[in-house]
This record gives structure tokens, sequence and C-alpha cells, in this order.
């Protein structure tokens, strides 16, 4: 990321800095209608304390393959930053300390505990963690969006450019013999998510945007009605004052 661009990205968090300090429970960005916010669904009545094992073992794997991500990390420590994946019914908080760093699943976050809050698709904070996006067109596309301190933001995502994290490489490596059954099963999964996205996708087509296009003619039909109107009701007043 240049110069210029960290400068933008920070200019763009100051002017949503208000917003931290007042979340209201409407997310910044709108969950996409996917399979993940399906899986979002079924999930929410599960405790997040049910989910803190997967993260823990998370955390592990970038803290052995990865090191460099928190040490990098070291001059915001004390500044712990909250991840919402919008499609999902839990929040992540990332405490990067380098000696002590945690990664904990919660229901919701109050924004004073955090200097920053990421809000953004599951699928999309994923892409950026692994490099296969470019963060700066998400940001400024607001499909993901900042909350609070943009340096610490700024600083996490140049510490993790170019770190070469694979999720499922990462986690297979540390499988052992059951890193080839993992792979293969990881690899299905991807593929039969990608399929139920075209899937719907075609839904989305078929039923939401036909509806979102009469909802889109009813408007500009009350504002064709409404011109009417005022045209007559100037008709009128020219009327009386003869």
């Amino acid at each position: 990321m240049t110069a210029g661009q960290n400068a933008c990205l920070q200019e763009e968090g100051r002017n949503q800095m208000s917003h931290a300090h007042a979340r209201s429970t409407a997310s910044p960005v709108t969950p996409p209608f996917s399979p993940v916010l399906l899986l979002g669904m079924a999930l929410k009545p599960l405790r997040p304390a049910a989910l803190q094992p997967l993260f823990d073992a998370m955390l592990r794997v970038v803290r052995r393959r990865h090191p460099d991500i928190l040490e990098r990390m070291a001059d915001y420590a004390d500044k712990p930053v909250a991840i919402d994946p919008v499609d999902l019914p839990f929040v992540i908080l990332l405490d990067p300390d380098p000696q002590q760093p945690r990664l904990t699943v919660r229901r919701e976050i109050d924004p004073a505990e955090v200097a920053a809050t990421i809000h953004g698709p599951l699928e999309m904070l994923i892409a950026l963690a692994e490099g296969k996006v470019d963060g700066d067109a998400l940001f400024f596309s607001r499909r993901l969006v900042i909350e609070g301190d943009t340096e610490v933001v700024v600083a996490l995502r140049n510490a993790i450019d170019g770190a070469g994290i694979d999720l499922i490489e990462d986690i297979s490596q540390e499988l052992g013999p059951l890193a080839r059954p993992f792979k293969g099963l990881a690899g299905a999964a991807i593929g039969l998510v990608g399929r139920m996205r075209e899937d719907f996708e075609t839904l989305r087509a078929a039923i939401i945007a036909p509806a979102v296009k009469d909802v889109t003619n009813q408007g500009a039909r009350i504002a064709q009605l409404e011109g009417e109107l005022k045209q007559l009701r100037k008709a009128a007043r020219r009327g009386g004052a003869a």
C-alpha cells in the first residue's frame, strides 16, 4: 500500500470515527444473499463459546506459521480490533499483542472496547486475509467498512500483506497424516459452496430482482404523480388569484 493510499484510507476512517462510539444495531454493510448467510442463520442459536476452540486453533496455526504478522503489530499491542462478518451472528475480537495474542468469539462487542472495527462479508474478509483481493478497492467501494482508528487497521493490513496466508494449506500442514483427506474435504466443500453461490444468484435474479424493479417503477410513478400534483396546485393558485 502506498503512502497516498494510506492517507486516503486514514481520512476515510476519520470521517467514520464518530460511529465507533455509537454503533447502531444495523451493520454498515448489507449481508449478501449467499450460502454463508444461511449458515449464519443456522448458527444463531449456538453460543459463541462453542466456536472458541476453532478460533484458538486458528490462532495457534498463525503463530506457528506466520509469527511475523503479530511481530509487526507490536506497536499496536494495546489496540484490539473487532472483525465483524456481517453474514454471521458473531463478532471476532483480535488482541494483537505479540506476547499474548487472543482471538475471541463474541455475540457482540461494545465499540468502546476496541480501537477499530472491520465490517464485511465472511468471504471477503477471508480473501483479504489471504491476499486474494485488492483491499483498497474493497474499502473504497464500501464492500468492507472501517469504523474507528484507521491507523491500526492499516497496520494490520500491511502486516498480513505478502504473508502468504492460505488457511487450507496452513491448517493441513498441522494435521500430519490427515492433511490429504482434509484437503480433499475442504476442496469439495469449496466447490459445493461455489455451486450454491451460483444457484443463489440465479434465485436472486429470478425472485428478488423483479421485486426491486417493481419498487423502482413504483417510485418513479409516485414521483411523476407528485410532479403532476404540484402543477395542478400551481394552476389552482393562479386561477384563484385571477
